[in-house]
């Protein structure tokens, strides 16, 4: 019987687990996989981006305390300009640091963990969730908690108590693409920025302003669209995409590649999963061989991985007590019950696979430095007592969410729903009856930006 269980051992889950356990819970984390982190340490997902709204940093807390001890041993430069132009900042990372500091920090606060370990069921009675199922290599164990907390990605937990979340666009219920994301390394970086700065129509994120690729100690970019357009009207690429992106990670020479495109897949079918993570391969090696044969400073790369699993923008969101909207986002909505905040633009990838029209039909943006603001409600259903969710399938539309997915945000919101699970927990109420006045001012006193 424990305090509080996470489900989920992404940025979001780990930091609530950490959140939890420092008001004072007893905490178990459940992750499927053998290691910390989720897509960041998996399957090549980063930079982390964007911990910034402008010049104002809007996460802070326990997922920035997590650069900084990456930072101090090397393993970050921190937070640095965005060169590709899209956002303010982003945050390369070690992923095998990342790994073994977010286990520490787990150790420090006496979190219990359980690897290799997935849940298959719950015991839903009466509005409560009384335990859940897991499944590993000894069969089957039930866990009993007080609280759990939803970090599985996809709202697994509702959905296995039966709250029929929603999923995906709304209308059609067709989710953002999935991407495989993959590695390379020795990658001459010098010579990728050379051929930038000599190169100007293939750049047209750039805005013209070539010299953004030397304004950071890595180098993050989007674009080759003459050279992507050449090789998708041969065949080369056999995908849309409408430029080629990629970000050096905390070794020079070493790139993310974030290109691949799946569409029309349900990323909660397993079938469908399947499909994608053959397709998302097949793509990789595609664009590889591109890189390799037509972009400068690629001559000498090899492909270092394609990771365990297909990257997921997003796919079941918990009906909440509230549901956040586009609306919200532009317009900086503020909230007496927010808990974390975040800067990073609606960034939609449209289920068609064409970006182009869906900005089109969208016209959502923000302004520079436009901050906005995440509420408790979103994390919380009005039908269970003790489940609070989480990282990217908290409750909100399908452009509200294409803000808050990303990682940093991701970390904040886990940030504020741990709170709120230990205070749950070691005063025994339900979700529903925090009091957000003493929540945000635990995250305050934990470091959070609300």
């Amino acid at each position: 019987m424990y305090d509080v269980a996470v489900v989920g051992g992404g940025i979001s889950g780990c930091i609530a687990a950490i959140a939890a356990a420092r008001y004072g819970a007893n905490v178990i984390l459940i992750e499927r996989y053998g290691f910390l982190g989720g897509t960041l340490t998996a399957c090549g997902t980063g930079p982390m981006m964007t911990f910034h709204a402008g010049d104002v940093q809007a996460v802070q807390g326990i997922t920035d305390e997590l650069i900084e001890r990456l930072k101090a041993k090397g393993l970050s430069p921190g937070h640095i300009f965005d060169t590709t132009g899209y956002t303010y900042t982003v945050t390369p990372f070690s992923a095998e640091g990342m790994k073994r500091e977010l286990e520490t920090m787990m150790t420090e606060t006496s979190v219990t963990l359980l690897y290799h370990s997935m849940v298959c069921d719950i015991e839903y009675i009466n509005g409560r969730i009384n335990s859940v199922e897991v499944c590993g290599k000894s069969g089957k164990r039930r866990i009993e908690a007080k609280i759990f907390v939803d970090a599985s990605g996809d709202c697994d937990i509702a959905f296995l108590a039966g709250l029929e979340p929603n999923k995906g666009r709304e209308g059609d219920g067709k989710c953002q693409p999935m991407t495989m994301n993959f590695k390379v390394i020795n990658v001459d970086t010098e010579r990728v920025k050379k051929y930038i700065m000599n190169n100007n129509d293939e750049f047209p994120r750039l805005e013209g302003d070539l010299s953004k690729v030397t304004h950071a100690p890595r180098l993050s970019i989007g674009g080759y669209v003459n050279t992507l357009g050449k090789a998708q009207e041969t065949g080369k690429i056999s995908f849309q995409r409408e430029d080629i992106l990629f970000f050096e990670t905390d070794r020079m020479g070493e790139f993310i590649v974030n290109t691949t495109r799946v569409i029309n897949a349900d990323p909660t079918v397993p079938e469908d999963l399947t499909r994608a993570e053959i397709l998302g391969r097949k793509q990789a090696w595609e664009v590889f061989e591109l890189l390799k044969t037509e972009v400068q400073g690629f001559e000498n790369a090899e492909l270092e991985f394609t990771g365990p699993f297909i990257g997921i923008r997003g796919s079941r969101q918990l009906k909440g007590s509230y549901t956040l909207t586009a609306d919200d986002i532009v317009s900086c909505r503020d909230f007496d019950d927010t808990i974390a905040c975040g800067g990073y633009p609606i960034d939609i990838h449209a289920p068609e696979g064409n970006d182009a029209a869906m900005y089109e039909k969208t016209k959502l943006s923000l302004e520079y430095g436009d901050i906005y603001h995440i509420p408790y409600r979103s994390l919380i259903s009005d039908n269970v007592k003790n489940l609070i969710t989480v990282g990217r399938c908290i409750s909100a539309s399908f452009e509200a969410q294409a803000a808050i997915r990303v990682s940093p945000i991701a970390g904040a919101v886990g940030h504020g729903g741990g709170v709120a699970a230990g205070i749950c927990a070691v005063k025994d109420i339900n979700v529903q009856d925090v009091d957000v006045i003493e929540l945000r001012k635990e995250l305050k006193k934990q470091g959070a930006f609300i």
